[in-house]
This record gives C-alpha cells, structure tokens and sequence, in this order.
C-alpha cells in the first residue's frame, strides 16, 4: 500500500492510452455534456442502432477551409474509437454538446496533423507501429479477443490506427514549435508552485485495513498505540530499516528499509505529503494520521526535481496540450464552413429574483 491512492492508475494510462486519449481531455469533452441532469442514465445503443439512426455513411455532414469534409461514416467511427478507449462516453453519443465538440475535435486534428512535417511524421509513424501493438495485445486479451471489441464498437482496426496517426501527428507537430526557452520557463513557473519537490522519505506504516483484503486489521486506537511503540523503539536507537520489516504494514517499501528514495511528492495523501514537506529532516517523528492509518516518518531530505530531459519531455507536452486547445477554442470557428449536426438547445437565461431591482436583472444588463 503506498502513501498514495493513483500512481498506479497514473503509469498504466500513460502506457498507451494517454497517447489517445489525454487529447480527448485536452478538449475538456465530458464538461461539454455538463448539460446532462445529474444521474439521468442514457442507454449505449449498439453500433447497428447507432448507423441507423445517424444517416447514410457517405452524407456530409460538414466542411472545412481548404476543400475538408466529413463524412457521417468518418465521424461515426472517431466517436466509436474514443468509446472502446473510453466508454464511459457512449451515454453522451447522441448529446449535440457531445457530437460538437467531437467535431471540433476531429476537424483541429485533421488540420494540425496535415501540418506536420516528414521529420514528424517519420517519429509518430514509430510510434503509432507500438502503441498499435500494445493496443492489440491489451484488447486481445479480453473476453472475445480484439476481434469482439471492435465488432462490438462498429469499428476496424484502420480506424484506431487512423486517429492515432492524427493525435501523434497533430502532437508532434505543436510539440516541434515548443522552443528551449519556453520549457524553461514554464520549469521555473511550476517548481515555484512546488509542482517538482522531491523527498527521501523513510516512514513505517501501522495500517487500519489489510492492503490486499481491505479488511479491518485494527482499530485507530490499536494502530496510534503500535505506532507509538514503534517510535519508541526508533527513539532508543532502534534500526529503522530492520523495524521498517517487522511492523510496516506498506509492502512497497517494507522490505526496502521504510524508504522511498527522491520521490514525488504531490504524489502523496495529503497528509504524507504535508508531512514530508515540513518535517525537521532526519528526525523521527510522531505519528502521522492519514487515510492509511499512522506513519511513523522520517524525512531525509528535500529538493526540487532536475530539468531533465524526461522532465523536458512532460513540460514539452504539457505546453503542447495547451497549444492544442487555444487552437481548437479559438481557431475552429474560423475553419469551420457546414455543419450539418444537430445543434445544442440553449439554456434560458436565469430569471431574476424577485427581490432583485431592474438593474441587477441579467435580462436588463
């Protein structure tokens, strides 16, 4: 059990997914369908349902400058492979907030990725030829195998490599534009929000529940009276990493002396983290609540994480996905020629209160 509840999540999205998908929430989709009442469930209709209520796969059902065009059959299959990645989206598919902003979308990636040059694309097609594989192997291990997922999706395996090349195209295009210096400053302005602070951190965790089994272990009075026992015994000169074996109930660094070593800090529960970012250094300390239970830390040191070149590469990134995104907000309007989708109904404006005077009433202003 780590002092933190995501990383995991974290390193298994940015496997392939986020390659994808991290696009998809660039562009911020699901607040698009904010529009939706709370807990008002719609039903995923099936591909066949979903083709025949959308029209003929060869109607254009929009334009775009320099002679673009998509056809029903195109965007069909761009929300159907955003779905098999994300299908928490397909109770969206037949919202006109949703179906816009997937239209934006579509069409900022077909303009940005035409953008690209041979340099760019020479990198993203490397690319592409991975993540595909390790998008096959993941999906081929599932109930039915790959073919059952995109049957499922109404989909072909052209049309996943097909948005993966967009997405890398498109992100190695506005990556290439991202200078030296601008990734520098943007270094400078996060690690003055300590968005880069790293610890060494050695703590040895008296656990509430079993990290396996999610069982109760022991109470909270039971867990603060272990946890004293053992800084007592760190307190009478006692080994920290041999105590860290014996009463560590966190087995990602049990056997390792109690310690990570340089780690992320905002990684953490808040508590840990508050912890480790304050704690006088190599002093053991009192018990620590958090969500886990107690922490009997001991914090070795502090720093800030280096530029280097894999921090390079994130903040490159990050820069990127904002570029994207002024792009799609503020460019878009201008490209866009037909648009033949259905239309988001506009919300009423809010009625004043009765109480309000005519000039703080939102229809008089």
């Amino acid at each position: 059990m780590l002092p933190n509840d995501t990383s995991k999540q974290r390193r298994f999205s940015k496997k392939w997914i986020l390659s994808m998908v991290a696009l998809l929430l660039a562009f911020s989709v699901l607040s698009a369908c904010g529009s939706k009442k709370e807990g008002a469930a719609t039903a995923s209709p099936s591909p066949a349902s979903t083709a025949a209520a959308t029209g003929n796969p060869s109607d254009v059902i929009a334009t775009y400058k320099e002679g673009g065009k998509i056809t029903r059959g195109e965007f069909d299959s761009f929300i159907n492979v955003n779905k098999m990645f994300s299908p928490q989206l397909a109770q969206f598919m037949t919202d006109p907030a949703f179906q816009q902003d997937m239209l934006k979308q579509m069409v900022t990636f077909r303009v940005l990725s035409a953008k690209a040059d041979d340099k760019v694309k020479a990198d993203a097609d490397k690319q592409v030829t991975e993540q595909m594989k390790a998008i096959t192997d993941y999906f081929g291990k599932q109930e039915g195998g790959m073919d059952k997922q995109l049957k499922d999706n109404g989909i072909e395996l052209k049309d996943i490599e097909s948005l993966m090349k967009m997405s890398f195209y498109t992100m190695g295009s506005m990556e290439s534009k991202i200078t030296d210096q601008a990734v520098q400053d943007a270094y400078k302005e996060q690690a003055a929000t300590h968005a880069f602070d790293i610890a060494t951190v050695s703590h040895i965790l008296i656990s509430l529940k079993d990290a396996a089994t999610q069982k109760d272990l022991r109470t909270k009075e039971e867990a603060l009276a272990r946890a004293k026992e053992v800084k007592g015994k760190l307190d009478k000169g006692g080994d920290f990493a041999a105590l860290a074996k014996e009463f560590s109930d966190d087995p990602g660094s049990k056997d390792t002396g109690g310690t990570y070593k340089d780690a992320d800090i905002n990684q953490w529960v808040p508590e840990f983290k508050q912890a480790a970012s304050t704690l006088p250094l190599n002093t053991i300390s009192d018990p620590v609540e958090s969500s886990f239970g107690y922490h009997v830390m001991k914090v070795e040191s502090r720093s800030t994480k280096p530029l280097d070149d894999t921090l390079k590469t994130q903040i490159k990134s990050q820069l990127a996905e904002k570029s994207l995104s002024e792009f799609a907000e503020k460019e878009y309007p201008n490209l866009i020629q037909t648009n033949n989708l259905p239309k988001p109904e506009a919300s009423p404006a809010p009625a004043a209160s009765p109480a309000a005077s005519p000039a703080a009433s939102p229809a008089a202003k």
